[in-house]
């Protein structure tokens, strides 16, 4: 019988990939889910599993070849017994480990979980087990970190962990394999002594630039491309192993030292000069992958949209009012607190039905209106800012609402919130008065066309009928896409958010 190896699904938007090595060659055994060869998008790097136990076969697609979704890679002839003490041979004799897991009992891969529509890849940050410690079924073996959220995955089931594929700091697909986990408590008592025994050998292995095990293949075959030696190229895999990333950072930094010194007015931004003295005292710390999402994704919703911001002010004496009198009524019938940002949202989902291209977006040269509301709301975390989204809040009551905040931030802080949680909104509420903020400008959530600024309630004195009176005031900021949205509905937007939070009778009224 005869398995066809294909390309896998490379991700939203990719409909091609080049292969970059081949691991096998014809009429090599191979173990189901051992890699075969790797392939390079415009965006990753994937690795194409074994679908099955055998012999590969004819490799159709060579390497340097561009191949698309679903494109035949190779065939693998499927042995019966033969075909499986094949492919544990090369297994038995590089990790002893491995041999003893597979005659006491089945070993159990450890798997990326789904990380989300859209998200291809993440970077595994902390492992919290080293190989040969015993696990429990369920017990957090490592974390990955995404461009939005981080992960953590759990051990499929109990035994000792036996061998990391992915170390700290490597960049995992969403189909990659992380680590292996045998079952069986035979394996798992001869295991510590021959695990620690193959942990220690690989810092000899890693450190011997001479040996080809010592660096990835791609990496190899990069460094050969680009006429580097491995001295030029500073590894950050395990144990100094050069990866492919190491390899193109390399490139780009010889790159970079000519032009710098040819056209200094073109080179990019450098770091001015730090005293020794103060850089000693300095702490360099990489950025997460969140953090560089973030930072990503609000400068180019800058480049990206014509970006105004307008403002106003609310006299919050009603609400605050309203909110006194029933806010313990409130907790006893419902099971959770009367806040501000439910009376927000219910008048921003007022005003988003009177000025419709806020709630809006650009695709192309089209205007896509949305007939329903899902309002984002920013929460900072220790790890960055992110946007849970509550869907069809235009359609909630206020204690539903109440309960949907305070399920997600909790969320949000814990860093449980997945991808479809954060993904869909088309409008924002961003509350910087939780931290004494008086009066910013926030930056558009892109596709997003408007974003809501809340404020620190303060009181001040004002002009009622004739007479000078303090009353708790707000700013209000509404930042807005100007292609979509024009000045008079920003205006008005804002307006009858005051009308409403003044007088929120007419809220009920729909007014």
């Amino acid at each position: 019988m005869t398995t066809e190896v294909r390309v896998p699904t490379l991700g939203e938007s990719v409909t091609e990939a080049t292969v970059a090595t081949w691991f096998k060659k014809p009429g090599d055994p191979v173990a189901a889910d051992e890699m075969l060869c790797e392939l390079e998008t415009d965006k990753v790097t994937v690795e194409v599993p074994a679908p099955a136990a055998g012999t590969l076969g004819e490799i159709v697609a060579a390497e340097g070849e561009t191949v698309g979704v679903d494109a035949l890679l190779a065939t693998i002839s499927e042995g019966a017994s033969s075909g499986s003490i094949a492919s544990d041979a090369p297994k038995a004799a590089a990790a002893p480990a491995a041999e003893s897991v597979s005659k006491g009992g089945a070993s159990t891969d450890v798997m990326v979980p789904t990380l989300g529509e859209s998200v291809s890849e993440a970077t595994v940050s902390t492992w919290f087990k080293k190989v040969g410690d015993s696990v429990a079924q369920d017990e957090m073996l490592c974390e990955l970190e995404t461009d939005k959220v981080s992960v953590e995955v759990p051990a499929p089931t109990g035994g000792i962990l036996t061998e990391i594929t992915a170390a700290e700091g490597s960049t995992v697909d969403a189909t990659a394999k992380l680590g292996v986990i045998s079952g069986s408590s035979t394996g798992a008592n001869a295991l510590p002594s021959e695990a620690s025994t193959a942990q220690a050998t690989q810092p000899s292995v890693g450190s011997d630039p001479s040996k080809d095990v010592a660096n990835a293949p791609s990496a190899e075959k990069a460094m050969a491309e680009a006429g580097l030696s491995v001295d030029q190229v500073q590894g950050t895999g395990r144990d100094g192993r050069i990866m492919k990333d190491d390899v193109a950072r390399a490139v780009a930094a010889a790159a970079a030292a000519p032009a710098t010194t040819s056209a200094p007015a073109a080179a990019a931004p450098v770091r001015a000069p730090v005293a020794a003295d103060d850089a000693a005292r300095e702490e360099r710390v990489k950025m997460t992958r969140l953090r560089q999402t973030i930072a990503k994704r609000l400068k180019d919703s800058q480049n990206t949209a014509a970006m105004l911001t307008t403002y106003n002010e609310v006299d919050m004496t009603e609400v605050m009012a309203l909110r006194n009198e029933y806010k313990d009524l409130f907790l006893k019938k419902h099971g959770v607190k009367l806040g501000f940002m439910s009376f927000f949202t219910k008048a921003c989902c007022h005003a988003l039905n009177e000025v419709p291209e806020v709630n809006a977006e650009i695709d192309g040269t089209d205007i896509v209106y949305k007939k329903f509301v899902h309002m984002g709301i920013a929460a900072g975390t220790p790890t960055g800012l992110v946007v849970p989204v509550i869907r069809d809040a235009d359609a909630m009551s206020f204690a539903e609402i109440e309960k949907a905040i305070a399920e997600k931030g909790a969320r949000a802080r814990d860093g449980k919130l997945s991808m479809a949680e954060m993904q869909g909104g088309t409008f924002t509420i961003s509350n910087g008065g939780v931290y004494g903020s008086l009066m910013s400008s926030p930056i558009l959530n892109p596709p997003q066309s408007g974003i809501l600024g809340m404020h620190k309630i303060q009181d001040r004195p004002m002009a009622i009928n004739g007479k000078v009176e303090i009353r708790p005031m707000m700013y209000l900021a509404l930042s807005y896409d100007h292609r979509i949205v024009d000045g008079k509905g920003a205006v008005t937007f804002l307006v009858r958010i005051k009308e409403a939070l003044e007088d929120p009778r007419r809220l009920l009224m729909d007014l």
